[in-house]
């Protein structure tokens, strides 16, 4: 795919709307300031955690969580990605983490694979155990319930992504639905059955990561264009119905006006370990010099120097 405007994910997709809706812009402001209030929680960790100057363009980091949540089910963060952003030098970060990943449990007392973090305590322990696991401290969160994703592909009027894989996906969501190799339309429930799969795939967790990816771009992608008020409260129903961030309304204004040049370059990588069965259950095993490895990768984008 020639996607060289990558993104501030779902960080900043309301400010990209706000420069990409010219004319509506006052209504725009009040429409996106409610949605942002809707969106606002609060989450108190055991570690005090200073807060980053935003206002005057220090990096900052941002974990994003997608959770596959169902009915009375809180549900896993299947998707983690670490992400940091530096003005000054214009990087954007993303560090994706493997659902399978084996690691301490923070404030569980157990280990376990990283995604039960979430099923066990919500945000706080998710981001806490995070956090232990990288090694550096999380400022922001991003909580994106996976079903935002249908919502906020039918509000754009679908995306096209590149396949490189052919199947049919016989689940619930889609009911037969072919993924034909090469470019392909996608409506909201048929993206969220591509960005679900993974057993179909011989690369799984890292194939379905890759393709959580290309949706979230292709989704920006369009939502940046958008011409219309209708697209537009679409938008906002799907972020306010299925997204939850300790970011402010203010904050979000912030990173936009101080952090939009970090999209101009953009790396990506994802957290390598050996798959292995313990006790009859599948995890990746992450070796200390990874763990080290994705340390330094993130607190080199987290200074200036």
């Amino acid at each position: 795919m020639k996607k060289k405007r990558v993104l501030l994910i779902l960080t900043s997709l309301v400010g990209i709307i706000i420069i990409g809706i010219g004319g509506y812009a006052f209504y725009v402001y009040n429409s996106v300031k409610d949605t942002a209030n809707k969106m606002h929680e609060t989450v108190k960790l055991d570690k005090p955690h200073n807060s980053p100057d935003i206002g005057n363009g220090k990096p900052i980091s941002i974990l994003l969580m997608g959770v596959d949540e169902r009915e009375n089910d809180r549900g896993r963060s299947d998707t983690l990605i670490a992400m940091t952003l530096n003005p000054k030098k214009g990087t954007m970060q993303m560090i994706s983490i493997p659902r399978d990943t084996r690691t301490e449990i923070i404030g569980h007392g157990t280990t376990d694979k990283i995604n039960h973090a979430y099923a066990f305590g919500g945000p706080k322990m998710a981001i806490e155990t995070v956090e232990n696991f990288i090694g550096v401290q999380i400022d922001y969160y991003i909580r994106v319930n996976m079903e935002a994703l249908s919502a906020l592909v039918d509000a754009v009027g679908g995306v096209t992504v590149h396949n490189d894989l052919d199947w049919i996906d016989e689940g619930y969501y889609k009911k037969g639905f072919h993924y034909t190799k090469g470019d392909i339309k996608l409506n909201g429930p048929q993206a969220l059955g591509y960005v679900r799969m993974r057993h179909l795939d011989p690369n799984g967790d890292f194939g379905r990561n890759n393709r959580q990816r290309q949706i979230i771009i292709a989704v920006v992608d369009k939502a940046s264009s958008i011409s219309t008020v209708t697209n537009f409260n679409q938008i906002l129903a799907a972020l306010g119905d299925n997204v939850k961030t300790n970011l402010t309304f203010d904050d979000m204004i912030d990173i936009q006006k101080n952090y939009r040049n970090s999209r101009n370059n953009i790396t990506q990588y994802e957290v390598k370990g050996a798959g292995q069965k313990i006790g009859g259950i599948y995890y990746l095993v992450v070796p200390s010099n990874e763990k080290e490895k994705v340390t330094n990768m993130l607190k080199e984008n987290l200074t200036n120097s």
